[in-house]
């Protein structure tokens, strides 16, 4: 059977057995297996450490403060340097911004990055494909979804992450759910909502969230379904003998490349939104406070705006007191932590433009599902 053949009718592995030699095929099985656990588990403690100092520890620390006073503090990102719905872009309003989000994501992109360069450098990309895809797009959305949720971060943090994924071969329905079940899924928020919001918002979140996570990654996937892996891209997951050795050396070199093509494009952007976000986001206790119009804008302007984990809280708090509907807080409450422009802007070439909007396209079909249900649910 050729290579080719092999990738359009079965399997990884029927794929990487074609491109050896029968001779060396059983030999060299056994010790690349070995070497290939210790990348694994070296790359586990790459990521256990860097959550831990990044999400685990200050999560469990909040959750400690809520569970006391269950009242959220600290006030709506969007409003830092008195930016207010339909200011003018300044570059102040883009450097209060910028300053304000860097500082609260700042850990967590590093932990980010730290964990895409462990990915690329230690982990296989047989086993990669081994663990997240899965028969069935549905099944590897629900599995890539469930593997983003301990890493808890925010969609731009999480954005390398998947986009590494998606390099290494990942299929687009388990990186799309990484991506979109960091920010939609995360534990923490959850709780973090439970603890200050009304029932409802968790229960949206939930319902809504799980939706759009596994049944929109997949559906994204099928209707973007590229051509079979390519066949240089899959053998390259057999890896030489010396692979473990070079491993540091490829760390380093991933660290640096992902710092010298993500994060600069990613902090323009950011710079952007936060000239733009009065204009962005005109949602107030105004005249744009009920309707279908209202729910409407509030899908689409959270779908394009960026917030740190857990930052949708105070914003839609501060918009159901100004009196804001049901229908544009559900939506916001679920677009606000997914996609956004400088996350969009960073898996744009990993994933592809068509899918990265159509994922977008998603997102806020979400939020429309997620005002529906909060509008439904009893009081």
């Amino acid at each position: 059977m050729s290579t080719d053949r092999a990738v359009r009718s079965g399997g990884l592995a029927e794929v990487i057995r074609s491109s050896l030699p029968r001779s060396e095929e059983r030999p060299t099985r056994p010790p690349r297996r070995r070497v290939a656990a210790a990348g694994v588990l070296l790359a586990l403690v790459v990521a256990a450490a860097a959550l831990l100092w990044a999400k685990w520890l200050p999560y469990q620390a909040k959750i400690a403060v809520l569970g006391g006073t269950h009242a959220w503090s600290g006030g709506s990102i969007l409003a830092v340097g008195d930016v207010r719905p339909g200011s003018a872009p300044t570059w102040h309003a883009a450097t209060s911004f910028f300053a304000v989000y860097l500082q609260s994501v700042r850990k967590a992109l590093v932990a980010a990055l730290l964990i895409s360069a462990a990915l690329q450098a230690f982990v296989p990309r047989a086993w990669l494909l081994r663990l997240l895809d899965r028969r069935g797009a549905l099944r590897s959305a629900a599995v890539g979804g469930l593997a983003g949720t301990p890493s808890m971060m925010c969609t731009c943090c999480s954005a390398p992450v998947a986009a590494t994924l998606r390099r290494d071969g990942v299929g687009t329905a388990a990186a799309l759910g990484f991506w979109l079940g960091n920010p939609l899924l995360n534990p923490a928020v959850l709780v973090f909502l439970a603890l200050v919001a009304p029932w409802q918002w968790t229960a949206t979140r939930i319902v809504v969230g799980v939706l759009v996570v596994v049944g929109g990654s997949a559906l994204v996937a099928r209707l973007t379904a590229r051509r079979e892996i390519p066949v240089e891209q899959v053998t390259g997951s057999v890896e030489p003998v010396d692979w473990f050795a070079q491993a540091p050396e490829r760390f380093a070199r991933t660290l640096l490349r992902l710092g010298l093509t993500l994060v600069p494009e990613y902090l323009v952007v950011v710079l952007a939104v936060g000239a733009f976000r009065g204009w962005l986001f005109p949602l107030s206790g105004g005249v744009l406070s009920a309707g279908v119009l209202v729910v409407l804008l509030a899908a689409v302007v959270g779908t394009l705006l960026v917030i740190s984990t857990a930052g949708e809280i105070p914003i839609l708090q501060g918009l159901a007191l100004a009196g804001l509907s049901l229908g544009g807080i559900g939506a916001l409450l679920l677009t606000l932590p997914a996609a956004s422009l400088p996350g969009m802007a960073m898996v744009g070439r990993a994933f592809g433009w068509r899918t990265t909007w159509l994922t977008a396209a998603t997102v806020a079909v979400g939020g429309l599902l997620a005002a529906g249900l909060l509008t439904a649910l009893p009081g």
